[in-house]
């Protein structure tokens, strides 16, 4: 049974930062992709980052130059290294593998709240 299981979310000052990880255990076949979403209250979860084949990388507009998705592929853990945070980004952030055919795996999520 294939579990993706995040950690490193909390509360933090704006300002500050944070490292999301997200573990995978058992053995996903077809993964092409992995990403970082998140979900704040009353809005509809967006896409933050992802991966593809270890170093190509894209991010959302609102997170360009604050926010490091990455990936080790030995412990097969994903990373979000989340700099400059802003009450903005408060929400649950959850990570993802996904199939080339659009299915995929989803984490419990994590809450990350920033105060000013």
């Amino acid at each position: 049974q294939v579990q993706l299981v995040e950690s490193g979310g909390g509360s933090v000052q704006a300002g500050g930062s944070l490292r999301l990880s997200c573990v995978t255990s058992g053995t996903p076949f077809g993964i092409v992709g992995r990403g970082w979403y998140r979900q704040a209250p009353g809005k509809e979860r967006e896409l933050v980052a992802a991966i593809r084949s270890t170093t190509v990388t894209s991010y959302a507009d609102s997170v360009k130059g604050r926010f490091t998705i990455s990936r080790d592929n030995v412990k097969d853990t994903l990373y979000l290294q989340m700099n400059m945070l802003k009450p903005e980004d408060t929400a649950v952030y959850y990570c993802r593998a996904e199939k080339g055919n659009g299915d995929g795996y989803w984490g419990q999520g994590t809450q990350v709240t920033v105060f000013s």
